[in-house]
């Protein structure tokens, strides 16, 4: 059914599009972006949660959790953008990173542990502390020429 502003279901989002794309997945499509509050229509009457659900009674949107989840793939990494490889030694995070055509890497991590975790960014030669809070997910760009200077 219908998940209204449910944290677990973006969550839920956030880490099947990161394993997929981890697993080589070229793209990653949603099944329902946009559905009533009580999750239709649809003709098999299997109530479904999507990122935006509309409050047919006042007219409004509502955009989910999971929606949120969705940008930091959506914004940050680019069509014609070069998966590279990417690994995680931190309990709790999991990441996924891109290089985009106009040489701007996105690094994409998502801690699901119920404790902030503070980590290294390790690109090339460069390095940064990060801090991921609990129940998170962030996303960090670095140009890629930082990466080999």
């Amino acid at each position: 059914g219908a998940h209204i502003g449910s944290w677990l279901c973006g969550e839920r989002y956030g880490r099947n599009i990161i394993m997929d794309l981890n697993s080589w997945t070229e793209a990653w499509m949603d099944w329902n972006l946009l559905l009533n509050e009580r999750g239709g229509p649809n003709h098999a009457g299997n109530m479904c949660s999507a990122p935006v659900m509309v409050d047919t009674r006042n007219g409004r949107l509502m955009f989910q959790p999971s929606y949120f989840f969705i940008g930091h793939f959506s914004r940050y990494i680019r069509p014609g953008a070069e998966h590279v490889a990417c690994k995680s030694d931190c309990k709790g995070l999991i990441a996924t990173a891109f290089v985009n055509v106009d040489n701007v890497a996105a690094v994409v991590v998502m801690n699901d542990s119920n404790d902030d975790v503070d980590f290294w960014l390790v690109a090339g030669l460069a390095a940064a502390q990060v801090s991921a809070p609990a129940r998170s997910i962030t996303t960090l760009t670095v140009l890629s020429s930082d990466l080999y200077a």
